[in-house]
């Protein structure tokens, strides 16, 4: 089967023509379209939600999981079970009337599993650490075509290297993950004119301000041009947004958030209590499917002048396309090693700011966009991230440190040897 509308999804900027097109309802299915892209030697690739494919797929077999949708959560172990098409969105929806929350990221329609095995930096991730430090077990088709039960102690090497870098180990069918106590968060985003306040002076406010705040404070700084188009609302129409997103559970938000609303004259602040049902709204992230490209530099260190020097490429005037910038502070306990209990492979932990540049143009001329932006940040830039490389999958280098990057290699010698998980984020065996 080789159906344009199954591969259909947020992503439109790439075209995938595989082969075939394998549509999976049950772990069952994801074993044959394994055993049958196996045999024939071709390269096997995964599609749920289209929201981080790494580039356009020519040749080879797709699995499409989005049948694959089941949620089922125990509010006693507080953990959640979810199959690989399953979205976010469904996930908070299933946990909230227990009072929980999952470690989801900041749009609802992006898929759980691929997210998680990426790492999952989330809404409330400086307060949990990353989404893959909290999951129980996965069950995974490998390159021999055999579903395995995965835990960190049946199989400790290929349980580390899935969450991290499990697009390149094989497909996830499920997994079950831990679930935290939260009802409520303070939240919301304070935006700014940046065409009335200088874009540096909002940065170096906002990273002065990351070093007073609690640990278990998660917060993104963007920048964002709108076009002057009558679908927006007319307080967005041809501004360039800068905003500040918060996400904290500890209360007294108002007295924490205090320094930034002195920053300068606020366009819009919708901080406030509320329901985590709503955390989506802190992001306001677009819901529509569009095509774009970009991708991630972590820093182990703040350079305000290079990432300024970010903002003055990718602006409005300069870039000749519409650019979003979006840095996030790391640290607290993003910066702790892995659980014991939930080894993983999700590096550069030590980083202390993740910059993020996507654009709405085509490959060819985002690169051209790209490159110059992140060479500014290359002084201090640790590495890359696997989730936020949008399309740029391709370029392998620096997704992990070379310590991960040796060891993830050995596993993979000898869970895929052919290399038959290649089309994502290849890790080379």
């Amino acid at each position: 089967m080789n159906d344009v509308a199954e591969l259909a999804g947020f992503q439109t900027g790439f075209v995938q023509r595989p082969d075939v097109v394998f549509t999976a309802s049950s772990a069952d299915d994801v074993v044959a379209a394994v055993r049958h892209a196996a045999d024939r030697k071709l390269p096997l690739g995964v599609h749920a939600t289209g929201h981080g494919l790494p580039g356009p797929v020519e040749g080879g077999v797709v699995v499409s999981t989005r049948r694959m949708d089941g949620v089922s959560v125990d509010p006693d172990a507080r953990t959640v079970r979810l199959q690989a098409g399953v979205r976010w969105g469904q996930v908070v929806a299933a946990a909230a009337p227990y009072g929980l929350a999952p470690l989801n990221g900041s749009a609802p329609s992006v898929g759980a599993v691929s997210y998680t095995l990426g790492g999952g930096l989330g809404i409330l991730a400086r307060e949990f650490g990353y989404a893959a430090d909290h999951v129980r077990s996965l069950d995974v088709v490998t390159a021999d075509g055999r579903l395995r039960h995965v835990t960190s102690e049946s199989d400790a090497d290929l349980y580390w290297a899935l969450l991290g870098a499990g697009h390149a180990f094989g497909v996830v069918t499920e997994l079950e993950i831990g679930l935290v106590p939260v009802r409520t968060l303070y939240g919301g985003s304070l935006a700014f004119d940046g065409r009335d306040v200088d874009p540096a002076v909002v940065l170096r406010a906002y990273e002065e301000w990351t070093r007073t705040v609690p640990e278990g404070l998660t917060s993104s700084f963007a920048a964002v041009p709108y076009p002057d188009i009558p679908a927006l609302p007319p307080r967005l129409r041809g501004r360039y947004v800068l905003s500040v997103r918060v996400a904290w559970t500890g209360g007294d938000g108002d007295r924490v958030v205090a320094p930034l609303r002195r920053i300068g004259a606020v366009l819009s602040d919708s901080l406030r209590e509320m329901p985590y049902a709503e955390s989506h709204t802190i992001h306001g992230d677009p819901d529509f499917p569009h095509s774009y490209y970009g991708d991630s530099a972590v820093l182990g260190e703040w350079d305000l002048d290079a990432v300024a020097g970010v903002l003055a490429r990718t602006g409005p005037e300069a870039a000749g396309a519409m650019c979003v910038v979006q840095v996030n502070h790391l640290g607290g306990a993003l910066a702790r090693p892995a659980p014991d209990s939930v080894p993983n492979s999700v590096p550069y932990r030590e980083g202390r700011f993740l910059v993020r540049v996507l654009t709405m143009a085509d490959r060819v001329r985002g690169r051209e966009i790209l490159d110059p932006a992140f060479a500014l940040l290359a002084p201090v830039t640790l590495g890359r991230a696997v989730n936020f490389a949008f399309g740029a999958g391709d370029r392998g280098e620096g997704l992990y440190d070379a310590e991960t990057s040796k060891r993830l290699a050995g596993i993979k010698s000898r869970y895929d040897p052919a290399n038959l998980f290649r089309t994502d984020f290849g890790v080379s065996g």
